[in-house]
Protein backbone atom coordinates (compact mmCIF):
# COMPACT_ATOMS: atom_id res chain seq x y z
CA UNK A 1 0.00 0.00 0.00
CA UNK A 2 2.61 2.02 0.46
CA UNK A 3 3.88 1.45 -2.87
CA UNK A 4 0.30 2.62 -3.88
CA UNK A 5 0.12 5.56 -2.47
CA UNK A 6 3.45 6.73 -3.18
CA UNK A 7 3.22 6.25 -7.14
CA UNK A 8 -0.50 7.81 -6.51
CA UNK A 9 1.37 11.41 -4.79
CA UNK A 10 4.04 10.64 -7.86
CA UNK A 11 1.46 11.01 -10.39
CA UNK A 12 -1.01 13.47 -8.54
CA UNK A 13 1.87 16.45 -8.57
CA UNK A 14 2.92 15.20 -12.69
CA UNK A 15 -0.51 15.41 -14.08
CA UNK A 16 -1.02 18.53 -12.23
CA UNK A 17 1.41 20.02 -14.18
CA UNK A 18 0.85 18.65 -17.51
CA UNK A 19 -2.70 20.43 -17.75
CA UNK A 20 -1.06 23.35 -16.52
CA UNK A 21 1.29 23.13 -19.14
CA UNK A 22 -1.32 22.13 -21.64
CA UNK A 23 -4.17 23.79 -21.07
CA UNK A 24 -3.62 26.97 -19.06
CA UNK A 25 0.19 28.30 -20.19
CA UNK A 26 -1.86 29.44 -23.49
CA UNK A 27 -4.84 31.29 -21.44
CA UNK A 28 -1.54 33.24 -19.51
CA UNK A 29 -0.16 34.28 -22.84
CA UNK A 30 -3.51 35.47 -24.31
CA UNK A 31 -5.66 37.00 -21.30
CA UNK A 32 -2.54 38.92 -19.59
CA UNK A 33 1.17 38.44 -21.48
CA UNK A 34 0.08 40.43 -24.42
CA UNK A 35 -2.70 43.09 -23.87
CA UNK A 36 -1.75 46.25 -24.99
CA UNK A 37 -3.39 48.77 -26.98
CA UNK A 38 -2.07 47.31 -29.68
CA UNK A 39 -3.99 44.68 -31.26
CA UNK A 40 -2.16 43.49 -33.96
CA UNK A 41 1.42 43.43 -31.82
CA UNK A 42 -1.07 40.83 -29.19
CA UNK A 43 -1.96 38.94 -32.19
CA UNK A 44 1.01 38.23 -33.86
CA UNK A 45 3.10 37.43 -30.81
CA UNK A 46 0.06 35.28 -29.29
CA UNK A 47 0.85 33.96 -32.73
CA UNK A 48 4.82 33.65 -32.54
CA UNK A 49 4.87 32.03 -29.14
CA UNK A 50 1.98 29.39 -29.77
CA UNK A 51 3.98 28.48 -32.78
CA UNK A 52 7.35 28.55 -31.05
CA UNK A 53 5.71 26.09 -28.38
CA UNK A 54 4.68 23.62 -31.34
CA UNK A 55 7.62 23.51 -33.31
CA UNK A 56 9.83 22.89 -29.77
CA UNK A 57 7.27 20.44 -28.85
CA UNK A 58 7.14 18.57 -32.23
CA UNK A 59 10.81 18.58 -32.68
CA UNK A 60 11.45 17.68 -29.25
CA UNK A 61 9.05 14.92 -29.52
CA UNK A 62 10.74 12.95 -32.08
CA UNK A 63 13.67 12.38 -29.41
CA UNK A 64 11.16 10.57 -26.79
CA UNK A 65 12.28 7.01 -28.12
CA UNK A 66 15.52 8.12 -27.28
CA UNK A 67 15.18 9.44 -24.14
CA UNK A 68 13.31 6.32 -23.68
CA UNK A 69 16.66 4.28 -24.24
CA UNK A 70 18.68 6.49 -22.02
CA UNK A 71 16.35 5.55 -19.30
CA UNK A 72 16.85 2.11 -20.26
CA UNK A 73 20.55 2.03 -20.61
CA UNK A 74 21.00 3.36 -17.39
CA UNK A 75 22.80 1.82 -14.07
CA UNK A 76 22.85 3.29 -10.91
CA UNK A 77 22.19 2.12 -7.59
CA UNK A 78 19.14 3.47 -7.16
CA UNK A 79 17.71 2.09 -10.42
CA UNK A 80 17.29 3.56 -13.51
CA UNK A 81 14.16 5.24 -13.26
CA UNK A 82 14.87 7.42 -9.86
CA UNK A 83 17.53 10.14 -11.18
CA UNK A 84 15.76 11.13 -14.64
CA UNK A 85 12.69 11.05 -12.61
CA UNK A 86 14.33 13.35 -10.18
CA UNK A 87 16.24 15.54 -11.72
CA UNK A 88 13.72 16.28 -14.83
CA UNK A 89 10.82 16.53 -12.28
CA UNK A 90 13.00 19.93 -10.33
CA UNK A 91 14.35 21.33 -13.33
CA UNK A 92 11.32 21.27 -15.59
CA UNK A 93 9.75 22.96 -12.35
CA UNK A 94 11.70 25.67 -12.59
CA UNK A 95 11.55 26.78 -15.83
CA UNK A 96 7.78 26.15 -15.63
CA UNK A 97 7.99 29.15 -13.32
CA UNK A 98 9.97 31.05 -15.26
CA UNK A 99 7.57 30.80 -18.53
CA UNK A 100 5.01 32.62 -16.25
CA UNK A 101 6.71 35.77 -16.22
CA UNK A 102 7.38 38.32 -18.74
CA UNK A 103 11.07 37.76 -18.62
CA UNK A 104 11.87 40.95 -16.83
CA UNK A 105 9.34 43.06 -19.11
CA UNK A 106 10.97 42.12 -22.07
CA UNK A 107 7.82 40.61 -23.47
CA UNK A 108 6.89 44.36 -24.17
CA UNK A 109 10.35 46.08 -24.35
CA UNK A 110 12.02 43.95 -26.30
CA UNK A 111 9.73 41.00 -28.10
CA UNK A 112 12.11 39.57 -30.16
CA UNK A 113 14.66 38.73 -27.21
CA UNK A 114 11.88 37.62 -25.36
CA UNK A 115 10.48 35.60 -27.47
CA UNK A 116 14.45 33.41 -27.98
CA UNK A 117 14.54 33.57 -24.15
CA UNK A 118 11.43 32.00 -23.94
CA UNK A 119 11.93 29.39 -26.34
CA UNK A 120 15.70 28.22 -25.03
CA UNK A 121 13.52 27.77 -21.64
CA UNK A 122 10.60 26.44 -23.03
CA UNK A 123 12.96 23.99 -25.15
CA UNK A 124 14.59 23.01 -21.37
CA UNK A 125 11.80 21.99 -19.70
CA UNK A 126 10.20 20.12 -22.49
CA UNK A 127 13.42 17.97 -22.79
CA UNK A 128 13.40 17.36 -18.52
CA UNK A 129 9.40 16.96 -18.34
CA UNK A 130 9.91 14.20 -21.00
CA UNK A 131 12.28 12.15 -19.01
CA UNK A 132 10.50 12.81 -15.66
CA UNK A 133 7.32 11.54 -18.02
CA UNK A 134 9.03 8.83 -19.32
CA UNK A 135 10.67 7.56 -16.20
CA UNK A 136 7.37 7.79 -14.41
CA UNK A 137 5.16 5.43 -16.43
CA UNK A 138 8.38 3.26 -17.46
CA UNK A 139 8.34 2.20 -14.08
CA UNK A 140 4.76 0.33 -14.30
CA UNK A 141 6.12 -2.95 -15.94
CA UNK A 142 9.08 -3.07 -13.94
CA UNK A 143 7.21 -3.37 -10.52
CA UNK A 144 5.45 -6.53 -11.90
CA UNK A 145 5.24 -9.09 -14.50
CA UNK A 146 1.74 -9.98 -13.31
CA UNK A 147 -0.89 -7.92 -15.38
CA UNK A 148 -3.46 -7.65 -12.22
CA UNK A 149 -0.72 -6.71 -9.94
CA UNK A 150 -0.04 -3.37 -12.96
CA UNK A 151 -3.64 -3.36 -12.92
CA UNK A 152 -3.47 -2.16 -9.40
CA UNK A 153 -0.26 0.19 -9.65
CA UNK A 154 -1.65 1.54 -12.60
CA UNK A 155 -5.26 2.00 -10.72
CA UNK A 156 -3.47 4.05 -7.70
CA UNK A 157 -1.18 5.83 -10.55
CA UNK A 158 -4.18 6.75 -12.16
CA UNK A 159 -5.78 7.68 -9.26
CA UNK A 160 -3.50 10.07 -8.16
CA UNK A 161 -3.04 11.81 -11.83
CA UNK A 162 -6.63 11.99 -12.01
CA UNK A 163 -6.89 13.85 -9.07
CA UNK A 164 -3.84 15.95 -9.90
CA UNK A 165 -5.03 17.35 -12.94
CA UNK A 166 -8.81 17.72 -11.87
CA UNK A 167 -7.63 19.65 -8.76
CA UNK A 168 -5.77 22.30 -11.09
CA UNK A 169 -9.18 23.00 -12.83
CA UNK A 170 -10.86 23.77 -9.10
CA UNK A 171 -8.00 25.89 -7.71
CA UNK A 172 -6.82 28.05 -10.69
CA UNK A 173 -8.99 30.58 -10.77
CA UNK A 174 -9.42 30.95 -7.00
CA UNK A 175 -5.73 30.60 -6.91
CA UNK A 176 -4.90 33.43 -9.43
CA UNK A 177 -7.13 35.20 -8.25
CA UNK A 178 -6.08 35.18 -4.56
CA UNK A 179 -2.62 35.89 -5.66
CA UNK A 180 -3.51 38.50 -7.84
CA UNK A 181 -5.31 40.75 -4.87
CA UNK A 182 -1.86 39.80 -3.30
CA UNK A 183 -0.11 41.69 -5.97
CA UNK A 184 -2.63 45.27 -6.35
CA UNK A 185 -5.68 43.49 -8.60
CA UNK A 186 -9.16 44.74 -7.94
CA UNK A 187 -11.41 42.19 -6.00
CA UNK A 188 -12.35 39.45 -8.31
CA UNK A 189 -9.84 40.39 -11.26
CA UNK A 190 -6.90 38.63 -12.40
CA UNK A 191 -3.14 40.16 -13.27
CA UNK A 192 -0.08 38.26 -14.07
CA UNK A 193 1.53 37.97 -10.80
CA UNK A 194 -1.39 36.17 -9.81
CA UNK A 195 -0.28 33.94 -12.76
CA UNK A 196 3.12 33.30 -11.25
CA UNK A 197 1.93 32.61 -7.83
CA UNK A 198 0.23 29.56 -8.92
CA UNK A 199 2.88 28.09 -11.34
CA UNK A 200 4.91 28.22 -8.43
CA UNK A 201 2.40 26.22 -6.19
CA UNK A 202 2.31 23.66 -9.25
CA UNK A 203 6.16 23.40 -9.36
CA UNK A 204 6.37 22.74 -6.05
CA UNK A 205 3.61 19.99 -6.00
CA UNK A 206 5.32 17.98 -9.01
CA UNK A 207 8.90 18.20 -7.35
CA UNK A 208 7.69 17.33 -3.89
CA UNK A 209 5.69 14.20 -5.21
CA UNK A 210 8.40 13.03 -7.59
CA UNK A 211 10.69 12.85 -4.23
CA UNK A 212 8.18 11.35 -1.98
CA UNK A 213 7.58 8.10 -5.30
CA UNK A 214 11.46 7.71 -5.25
CA UNK A 215 12.47 7.17 -1.60
CA UNK A 216 9.22 4.92 -1.41
CA UNK A 217 8.81 2.57 -4.81
CA UNK A 218 11.82 0.40 -6.15
CA UNK A 219 12.14 -2.01 -9.00
CA UNK A 220 11.11 -5.53 -8.86
CA UNK A 221 14.05 -8.11 -9.67
CA UNK A 222 13.49 -10.92 -11.83
CA UNK A 223 14.86 -13.20 -14.04
CA UNK A 224 13.33 -11.94 -17.05
CA UNK A 225 14.27 -8.25 -16.29
CA UNK A 226 17.46 -9.42 -15.85
CA UNK A 227 18.08 -11.10 -19.49
CA UNK A 228 18.08 -7.98 -20.87
CA UNK A 229 20.86 -6.73 -24.00
CA UNK A 230 20.85 -2.84 -23.78
CA UNK A 231 19.23 -1.48 -27.36
CA UNK A 232 21.79 0.60 -29.03
CA UNK A 233 20.34 4.64 -30.00
CA UNK A 234 20.21 4.14 -33.67
CA UNK A 235 17.83 0.74 -33.20
CA UNK A 236 15.45 2.66 -30.43
CA UNK A 237 12.94 3.55 -33.59
CA UNK A 238 13.69 -0.07 -35.25
CA UNK A 239 12.23 -1.40 -31.94
CA UNK A 240 8.99 0.44 -32.00
CA UNK A 241 8.20 0.14 -35.40
CA UNK A 242 8.84 -3.46 -35.52
CA UNK A 243 6.08 -4.03 -32.49
CA UNK A 244 3.34 -4.05 -34.52
CA UNK A 245 0.61 -4.04 -31.72
CA UNK A 246 2.48 -1.08 -30.37
CA UNK A 247 2.18 1.09 -33.91
CA UNK A 248 -1.65 -0.01 -33.66
CA UNK A 249 -2.16 1.06 -30.22
CA UNK A 250 -0.26 4.27 -30.70
CA UNK A 251 -2.41 5.79 -33.84
CA UNK A 252 -5.66 5.20 -32.26
CA UNK A 253 -4.23 6.65 -28.43
CA UNK A 254 -3.58 9.45 -30.50
CA UNK A 255 -6.38 10.49 -32.12
CA UNK A 256 -8.28 9.85 -28.76
CA UNK A 257 -6.06 12.05 -26.86
CA UNK A 258 -5.29 14.84 -29.30
CA UNK A 259 -9.81 14.92 -29.59
CA UNK A 260 -9.60 15.05 -25.63
CA UNK A 261 -6.94 17.57 -24.99
CA UNK A 262 -8.39 20.19 -27.61
CA UNK A 263 -11.55 20.07 -26.29
CA UNK A 264 -10.27 20.59 -22.34
CA UNK A 265 -7.82 22.58 -23.46
CA UNK A 266 -11.31 25.34 -25.08
CA UNK A 267 -13.11 24.66 -21.85
CA UNK A 268 -12.01 27.63 -19.98
CA UNK A 269 -12.27 30.14 -23.18
CA UNK A 270 -16.26 28.27 -23.67
CA UNK A 271 -16.92 29.26 -19.77
CA UNK A 272 -15.25 32.66 -20.18
CA UNK A 273 -16.50 33.85 -23.85
CA UNK A 274 -19.39 31.62 -24.48
CA UNK A 275 -21.14 31.20 -20.99
CA UNK A 276 -19.75 34.60 -19.95
CA UNK A 277 -19.02 32.46 -16.45
CA UNK A 278 -15.37 31.99 -15.80
CA UNK A 279 -15.87 31.53 -12.03
CA UNK A 280 -18.28 28.50 -12.68
CA UNK A 281 -15.03 26.46 -14.65
CA UNK A 282 -14.48 25.52 -10.68
CA UNK A 283 -17.24 23.29 -10.97
CA UNK A 284 -15.93 21.38 -13.45
CA UNK A 285 -12.71 20.38 -11.28
CA UNK A 286 -14.82 19.14 -8.53
CA UNK A 287 -17.49 17.55 -10.63
CA UNK A 288 -14.65 15.85 -12.42
CA UNK A 289 -12.84 14.63 -8.96
CA UNK A 290 -15.24 13.14 -8.00
CA UNK A 291 -16.48 11.05 -11.18
CA UNK A 292 -12.42 10.38 -11.62
CA UNK A 293 -12.77 8.94 -8.08
CA UNK A 294 -15.62 6.46 -9.20
CA UNK A 295 -14.02 6.13 -12.95
CA UNK A 296 -10.08 4.89 -11.61
CA UNK A 297 -12.25 2.41 -8.79
CA UNK A 298 -14.21 1.06 -11.56
CA UNK A 299 -11.63 -0.06 -13.81
CA UNK A 300 -9.96 -3.01 -12.41
CA UNK A 301 -13.43 -4.76 -11.88
CA UNK A 302 -14.82 -3.64 -15.52
CA UNK A 303 -11.66 -4.56 -17.24
CA UNK A 304 -12.00 -8.35 -15.43
CA UNK A 305 -15.78 -8.53 -16.57
CA UNK A 306 -15.52 -7.66 -20.09
CA UNK A 307 -11.75 -7.02 -20.90
CA UNK A 308 -9.52 -3.61 -21.54
CA UNK A 309 -10.31 -3.52 -25.12
CA UNK A 310 -14.32 -2.89 -24.41
CA UNK A 311 -13.41 -0.84 -21.26
CA UNK A 312 -11.83 1.07 -24.54
CA UNK A 313 -14.06 1.26 -27.22
CA UNK A 314 -17.71 1.97 -24.76
CA UNK A 315 -15.84 4.89 -22.95
CA UNK A 316 -14.83 6.46 -26.33
CA UNK A 317 -19.09 5.94 -27.39
CA UNK A 318 -20.22 7.12 -23.54
CA UNK A 319 -17.43 10.15 -24.57
CA UNK A 320 -19.29 10.46 -27.95
CA UNK A 321 -22.97 11.11 -26.74
CA UNK A 322 -20.97 13.83 -24.00
CA UNK A 323 -20.09 15.45 -26.71
CA UNK A 324 -23.22 15.77 -28.81
CA UNK A 325 -25.07 17.27 -25.88
CA UNK A 326 -22.07 19.76 -25.31
CA UNK A 327 -22.30 20.71 -29.10
CA UNK A 328 -25.94 21.72 -28.50
CA UNK A 329 -25.71 23.12 -25.12
CA UNK A 330 -25.47 26.95 -26.11
CA UNK A 331 -25.26 29.44 -23.21
CA UNK A 332 -27.13 27.00 -20.66
CA UNK A 333 -24.63 26.48 -17.83
CA UNK A 334 -26.44 23.07 -16.30
CA UNK A 335 -25.99 21.23 -20.12
CA UNK A 336 -22.60 22.50 -20.36
CA UNK A 337 -21.71 21.40 -16.91
CA UNK A 338 -23.45 17.64 -17.14
CA UNK A 339 -21.83 17.31 -21.37
CA UNK A 340 -18.39 18.03 -19.60
CA UNK A 341 -18.90 15.08 -17.13
CA UNK A 342 -20.16 12.72 -19.71
CA UNK A 343 -16.77 13.67 -21.62
CA UNK A 344 -14.83 13.47 -18.94
CA UNK A 345 -15.92 9.99 -16.85
CA UNK A 346 -14.69 7.48 -18.92
CA UNK A 347 -11.41 9.33 -19.60
CA UNK A 348 -9.73 7.70 -17.09
CA UNK A 349 -10.88 4.41 -17.69
CA UNK A 350 -9.29 4.43 -21.25
CA UNK A 351 -6.21 5.80 -20.26
CA UNK A 352 -5.68 3.24 -17.81
CA UNK A 353 -6.93 0.38 -20.67
CA UNK A 354 -3.76 2.28 -23.02
CA UNK A 355 -1.65 2.12 -20.40
CA UNK A 356 -1.90 -1.43 -19.07
CA UNK A 357 -1.96 -2.76 -22.49
CA UNK A 358 1.42 -0.39 -22.98
CA UNK A 359 3.16 -2.26 -20.52
CA UNK A 360 2.23 -5.64 -21.09
CA UNK A 361 3.59 -4.72 -24.37
CA UNK A 362 7.02 -4.72 -23.68
CA UNK A 363 6.71 -8.71 -22.64
CA UNK A 364 5.09 -9.03 -26.18
CA UNK A 365 8.18 -7.45 -27.33
CA UNK A 366 10.73 -8.83 -25.85
CA UNK A 367 9.22 -12.36 -27.01
CA UNK A 368 8.96 -11.09 -30.52
CA UNK A 369 12.35 -9.24 -30.64
CA UNK A 370 14.49 -11.04 -27.68
CA UNK A 371 15.21 -7.85 -26.38
CA UNK A 372 13.24 -6.32 -23.42
CA UNK A 373 12.95 -1.99 -23.97
CA UNK A 374 10.68 -0.98 -20.66
CA UNK A 375 11.28 2.99 -21.60
CA UNK A 376 11.62 2.57 -24.66
CA UNK A 377 8.07 1.32 -25.09
CA UNK A 378 6.22 3.42 -22.60
CA UNK A 379 8.09 6.40 -24.11
CA UNK A 380 5.30 5.73 -26.72
CA UNK A 381 2.57 6.98 -24.55
CA UNK A 382 3.65 9.92 -23.13
CA UNK A 383 5.01 10.81 -27.00
CA UNK A 384 1.67 11.06 -28.09
CA UNK A 385 0.23 13.03 -25.43
CA UNK A 386 2.65 15.77 -25.83
CA UNK A 387 2.14 15.36 -29.23
CA UNK A 388 -1.43 16.02 -29.09
CA UNK A 389 -0.68 18.55 -26.69
CA UNK A 390 1.47 20.26 -29.15
CA UNK A 391 -0.96 20.21 -31.48
CA UNK A 392 -3.57 21.24 -29.28
CA UNK A 393 -1.52 24.25 -27.77
CA UNK A 394 -1.26 25.94 -31.76
CA UNK A 395 -4.58 25.32 -32.63
CA UNK A 396 -6.26 27.08 -29.52
CA UNK A 397 -3.78 30.15 -29.88
CA UNK A 398 -5.36 30.18 -33.73
CA UNK A 399 -8.68 29.53 -32.79
CA UNK A 400 -8.77 31.86 -29.71
CA UNK A 401 -7.37 34.84 -32.25
CA UNK A 402 -10.01 33.63 -34.84
CA UNK A 403 -12.87 33.33 -32.72
CA UNK A 404 -12.14 36.87 -30.78
CA UNK A 405 -11.39 35.61 -27.58
CA UNK A 406 -8.56 37.24 -26.22
CA UNK A 407 -8.04 39.48 -23.48
CA UNK A 408 -11.30 40.91 -21.64
CA UNK A 409 -13.94 40.92 -24.43
CA UNK A 410 -17.30 39.64 -23.29
CA UNK A 411 -19.55 37.08 -24.46
CA UNK A 412 -21.48 39.69 -26.60
CA UNK A 413 -18.56 40.59 -28.40
CA UNK A 414 -18.29 37.13 -29.99
CA UNK A 415 -19.13 37.16 -33.81
CA UNK A 416 -21.29 34.18 -35.14
CA UNK A 417 -19.08 32.81 -37.41
CA UNK A 418 -16.47 33.12 -34.43
CA UNK A 419 -18.86 31.15 -32.39
CA UNK A 420 -18.91 28.47 -34.81
CA UNK A 421 -15.16 28.50 -35.99
CA UNK A 422 -14.59 27.81 -32.21
CA UNK A 423 -17.06 25.04 -32.32
CA UNK A 424 -16.07 23.25 -35.33
CA UNK A 425 -12.69 22.99 -33.25
CA UNK A 426 -14.30 21.96 -29.84
CA UNK A 427 -17.02 19.90 -30.96
CA UNK A 428 -16.82 18.93 -34.31
CA UNK A 429 -13.76 17.83 -35.32
CA UNK A 430 -12.80 15.94 -32.01
CA UNK A 431 -16.18 13.59 -32.88
CA UNK A 432 -14.62 12.76 -35.96
CA UNK A 433 -11.27 11.68 -34.62
CA UNK A 434 -13.11 9.16 -31.74
CA UNK A 435 -15.31 6.97 -34.29
CA UNK A 436 -11.89 6.37 -36.33
CA UNK A 437 -9.86 6.39 -33.20
CA UNK A 438 -12.57 3.42 -31.38
CA UNK A 439 -12.40 1.61 -35.13
CA UNK A 440 -8.60 1.35 -35.06
CA UNK A 441 -8.84 -0.34 -31.60
CA UNK A 442 -11.76 -2.92 -32.32
CA UNK A 443 -9.92 -4.08 -35.41
CA UNK A 444 -6.11 -3.96 -34.84
CA UNK A 445 -5.45 -4.05 -30.81
CA UNK A 446 -5.37 -8.08 -30.32
CA UNK A 447 -3.22 -8.48 -26.91
CA UNK A 448 -5.55 -10.03 -24.62
CA UNK A 449 -4.99 -10.05 -20.73
CA UNK A 450 -5.20 -13.80 -21.36
CA UNK A 451 -2.44 -13.63 -24.38
CA UNK A 452 -0.28 -11.46 -22.19
CA UNK A 453 -0.26 -14.42 -20.00
CA UNK A 454 1.00 -16.90 -22.49
CA UNK A 455 3.62 -14.42 -23.96
CA UNK A 456 5.10 -14.16 -19.71
CA UNK A 457 4.61 -18.14 -19.96
CA UNK A 458 6.40 -18.72 -23.32
CA UNK A 459 9.57 -16.08 -21.95
CA UNK A 460 9.75 -17.93 -18.68
CA UNK A 461 10.39 -21.32 -20.43
CA UNK A 462 12.34 -19.98 -22.71
CA UNK A 463 14.91 -18.14 -20.37
CA UNK A 464 14.72 -21.52 -18.36
CA UNK A 465 16.24 -23.49 -21.97
CA UNK A 466 18.32 -21.10 -21.65
CA UNK A 467 19.45 -21.04 -18.13
CA UNK A 468 19.90 -24.67 -18.41
CA UNK A 469 22.11 -24.86 -21.07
Amino acid sequence: MKKYMSFALGAFGHDAFYNTLSLYFVMFVTSQLFTTNDAGFNSRMIGYVTLLMTIIRVAEIMFDPMIGGAVDNTKTRWGKFKPWLLAGTIIASLMLILIFTDFGGLALSKPMLYLVLFGIAFLILDIFYSFSDIALWSMLPALSMDSKERTKFGTFSRFGSTLGAQSVIIVIVPLVTLFSGMFGAKQGEQNSMGWLGYAIVIGLLASLGAIFLARNVKEDKNLIRENVEHTRFRDVFRVIGSNDQLMWLALSYFLFAFSYVINNSLLLYYFRYVLGHAEAYSYIGIITCVLGVVSVASFPSLAEKISRKYVYIGGIGLMFLGFILFAFAGQNLFLALLAASIIFFPYPMIFLSTLMTISDLVEYGQLKSGKRNEAVTLSVRPLIDKLAGAFSNGIVGLVAIGAGMTGNVKPSDISASGLIQFKTFMFYIPMILLVISAFIFFKKITLTEKKHDDVVRALRQKLGDNSAE
